[in-house]
């Protein structure tokens, strides 16, 4: 996870998160096409570390991590399920909204002896890339990414906004949206091959990645690995990623065709992930069909009122902890303190009290200036009022029979 981080006015997390090379169920992927997302763009990438083949008991590789918050336009790094923008809003409703983004990340070596995960937060994207940079507003950017994880962080915002031919434009629309995903596509492979040809860089390391992007109110969320990013939406979770596992079918199937195998779960007998950055020792020769690959899937939405934050987290919360159960405890705790940095915190904690076996980290991206007075709802707020009322003093009190006993007159 991320053990320290840097912060640039308003910031964007990416969350590095290090794969394990252990055996993991997971859901039916969905890919969902670039265009909706071109509005809103956030960017997240967890990358994690590999080493060659680690043991039930390890439950993931152990690195350094760090975190990098920076203003940018406001981009925020999310994998996202394809949503679409009408549950009970109407257009209009959704034309007039507009993120209003503000993040929060925190990150815990656990029970670990190293930190290995890294994230990055640029809440204003914009500002962050200059003026020669033009994209739709707000935009950010958040990532989580020792060895390959520490590599794609330093690395993460040339591969995205530069070497990738990153798209310019003032307004989101499909085709501004098609050009961001071949783009965030295309800088996940540069990466992959760069970590291949940097001999500092051990063949058996590796990394999982998953950025989010926001642009207006298009949000587009590139994963491959098994960090997860989850949409609050209406107190319901929406999951914007799917951990890529061999024991997928369609994973499966996909290993099984390139010439891999599964076993126990495992691909190849040694990873439990079947996409990642790095690890070359699994991959078959550049150009060659291969079991293990760094290409990202895609999911994207269009955000509404009813969008209320995202979360973004390493594998270390998801082994303990349900999307559902991560989304209800940040909603809490948010009408709490209304404190995303203090939510992001909070979810580490509840992790560590679950016994997870991984660093932690954890980024919470919210959609709007306020959470608490939009939160809740009437029956809530009346609740409120009433324990306001309850917690009045006994000065108050007299003073209050005195002015009832007068009728109200003064």
């Amino acid at each position: 996870m991320v053990a320290g981080a840097d912060y640039y006015q308003r910031s964007i997390p990416v969350v590095d998160v290090p794969y394990r090379r252990i055996a993991k169920e997971i859901e039916e992927i969905v890919d969902m096409s670039a265009a909706a997302a071109a509005a809103a763009a956030v960017a997240v990438v967890a990358v994690v570390p590999s080493s060659p083949v680690f043991c039930q008991a390890e439950r993931g590789s152990e690195a350094d991590a760090a975190a990098v918050d920076v203003t940018g336009s406001e981009m925020v790094g999310i994998a996202m399920e394809n949503l679409g923008a009408s549950d009970g809003i109407s257009s209009v409703e959704s034309l007039r909204f507009v993120p209003s983004i503000r993040s929060g990340s925190f990150a815990d070596i656990g029970p670990r002896k190293f930190m290995e995960d890294e994230h990055i937060r640029i809440d204003n994207l914009k500002m962050h890339l200059g003026s020669l940079f033009r994209c739709p507003t707000p935009s950010a950017f958040y990532g989580a990414s020792p060895e390959a994880a520490a590599y794609i962080k330093q690395h993460a915002v040339r591969f995205l906004f530069q070497d990738a031919n990153f798209p310019h434009a003032s307004e989101a629309d499909e085709v501004f949206v098609e050009s961001v995903e071949n783009s965030v596509r295309e800088s996940f492979l540069n990466a992959d091959l760069a970590l291949a040809e940097d001999c500092s860089i051990s063949s058996s390391s590796g990394t999982t990645a998953i950025t989010a992007l926001v642009f207006g109110r298009y949000l587009l969320v590139a994963n491959a690995g098994d960090c997860r990013a989850v949409l609050c939406r209406k107190g319901e979770a929406v999951d914007m990623s799917q951990d890529h596992r061999p024991v997928h079918d369609a994973e499966r199937t996909r290993v099984e065709q390139s010439g891999g195998f599964i076993e126990d779960g495992y691909l190849n007998g040694a990873l439990s992930v079947s996409r990642a950055l790095g690890d070359w020792d699994l991959k078959m020769p550049r150009g060659s069909p291969s079991p293990l690959i760094a290409e990202p899937e895609f999911r994207h939405i269009i955000l509404t009122e009813d969008d209320e934050f995202l979360i973004i987290g390493c594998d270390g919360i998801w082994d303990v902890m349900s999307s559902q159960s991560a989304v209800s405890s940040v909603r809490k705790g948010l009408r709490r303190h209304d404190n995303p940095e203090r939510c992001a915190r909070e979810l580490v904690m509840e992790a560590l009290s679950l016994s997870t076996f991984d660093n932690l980290t954890v980024i919470i991206v919210c959609f709007s200036d306020e959470y608490r007075h939009s939160a809740s709802s009437p029956d809530e707020q009346q609740q409120q009022r009433l324990r306001y009322c309850k917690t009045l003093s006994a000065e108050a009190l007299c003073n209050l029979r005195s002015w009832m006993g007068n009728n109200g007159n003064n």
